[in-house]
């Protein structure tokens, strides 16, 4: 694709981005469900730095969301601290978690790296559920309403989060995109392409793939943060979760073109507006048919271009071309 073409269609998708909401309800279902879909695709952007760039699978992302959103919501529920005050020290804490998992871990490969991760996510939703003193244990926390307002992060209606999302899952490309580009993201793709021989050129292969966990961790807390303030009530069973968090980013990534800066958006873009119509069609007919028919879509998609859906696109685009 053409340069010119290509930032064309760039500043087409954001001010389609900028005018959607307001055609819709302020405080309508469509407006949360879009919220989401910018929320879940900057996670899943976070998660591609690590999964996309270096391969390294990790099922344990949930542990740094929850850790973000604990950290600002605690700040705030305790001493009044402003969560975009409390957003640093989340961010901070989700990165020093990832550099400490990372230690241990990152010189493993494969599903043996998978598993190490998803039992730390397991371990912090664990503690969570027991530190109730701290986090309000089962019972969950919730934010303390304020005046709304953006200095407090709350507002009446959809619309301010919406934008809110929209501007995080831009920052969160933007350093997607930095990465990528630079010599770190460099050195990530030769990892993913060939450990030994990255190792073999010079390449410090733990060092850069703790470097890219540090990262991914950081801003996976910052939005965790996003979350709290737009869900107003969450418990360790639902930040910690590994099939609602850690799973899905993986797999909206994946679905959308794994390793790829556009990617994590187009597999937000098709997956959470479907899980949400599989729940809304079938959540009354039967229990589990939701996620039975999004499972069977996911593995239709998958068979049929294991790079996922921008590369389904590619090459519609090519298949346009030639004809």
């Amino acid at each position: 694709m053409k340069p010119a073409l290509k930032y064309a269609l760039i500043a087409l998708a954001l001010a389609v981005a900028v005018a959607v909401p307001f055609g819709l309800e302020p405080r309508g279902y469509a407006t949360r469900i879009l919220c989401l879909v910018l929320l879940f695709a900057a996670m899943a952007q976070a998660w591609n730095i690590v999964g996309g760039l270096a391969n390294q699978m990790s099922l344990g992302h949930a542990a740094f969301f929850g850790i973000g959103a604990y950290g600002s919501t605690i700040l705030l529920v305790k001493y009044g601290i402003s969560p975009w005050l409390g957003l640093l020290p989340g961010m901070a804490a989700g990165g020093v978690a990832a550099w400490l998992i990372s230690l241990p871990t990152m010189r493993l490969r494969g599903h043996y790296f998978a598993l190490a991760t998803l039992a730390f996510g397991e371990v912090m939703r664990l503690v969570a559920n027991t530190w109730g003193g701290l986090t309000g244990g089962p019972s969950g926390i919730s934010v303390p309403f304020s005046k709304p307002g953006l200095a407090v992060f709350q507002f009446k209606d959809m619309r301010p989060y919406y934008f809110l999302m929209l501007a995080a899952l831009l920052v969160v490309t933007a350093i997607f995109a930095g990465i990528r580009h630079s010599k770190l993201g460099y050195r990530l793709r030769a990892i993913r392409e060939n450990p030994s021989a990255a190792e073999a050129i010079g390449v410090d292969t733990t060092r850069t793939k703790i470097i890219a966990a540090v990262v991914s961790g950081a801003l996976m807390a910052g939005l965790g943060t996003f979350y709290a303030q737009f869900q107003f009530f969450f418990d360790p069973d639902t930040v910690f979760s590994i099939p609602a968090i850690s799973v899905r980013v993986a797999m909206i990534a994946i679905v959308g073109g794994v390793g790829t800066t556009i990617g994590p958006i187009v597999g937000a873009l098709f997956l959470i507006p479907i899980e949400e119509l599989a729940n809304q069609t079938f959540s009354d007919q039967a229990a589990g048919l939701s996620q039975l028919v999004f499972g069977l879509l996911l593995i239709v998609v998958i068979l049929a271009e294991p790079r996922g859906l921008l590369e389904i696109g590619r090459r519609l685009w090519r298949w346009r071309g030639r004809t």
